[in-house]
């Protein structure tokens, strides 16, 4: 088991490695606006999984997808010559569901917000249904350690 320092740094020089090469020397015409967002690293440094989003529509994302497969033994080799470790690691990728993520919780707060915004003009006009105040409040002549007649007789 390699340490955690050694698999970061390996997942970030394949990440690097991996991103350089989508850059220059991939040319597949299947393959989309690609970022890679993240690379995982298992505890023995065996095997890489790499995290990319595409830009576009769903069908943009097969076809990156089928492209990133049919170069994976490539990206493989360049990876080992970068990595110049004794075992190249295998590389999947998968399709990060960030994106996807972060647009439902934005959907979610902008759902919330429009509530609280119409709770806040509901509040904005309403009135009490009541008196404004709904507690007695005792005079000023008032004395309120006197009892009624009625309280003294049945004391009595």
């Amino acid at each position: 088991m390699a340490d955690i320092n050694r698999q970061r740094k390996v997942a970030d020089r394949i990440q690097q490695t991996v991103a350089r090469l989508l850059e220059r020397r991939i040319k597949d015409p299947r393959l989309g606006f690609v970022t890679i967002t993240d690379v995982s690293v298992t505890g023995d440094l065996q095997h890489a999984t790499i995290f990319y989003t595409v830009f576009g529509k769903a069908s943009d994302a097969e076809r990156t997808q089928k492209a990133l497969n049919s170069a994976k033994g490539m990206i493989r080799s360049e990876v080992g010559k970068a990595l110049g470790i004794r075992l190249t690691p295998t590389i999947e990728f998968v399709a990060d569901a960030l994106p996807q993520s972060a647009a439902r919780l934005e959907d979610a707060l902008a759902r919330a917000q429009a509530a609280d915004q119409r709770v806040a003009d509901l509040a904005a006009n309403a009135e009490y249904a009541g008196e404004a105040d709904p507690y007695k409040h005792e005079e000023a002549g008032d004395d309120s350690d006197d009892l009624d007649e009625n309280e003294e007789d049945d004391f009595q």
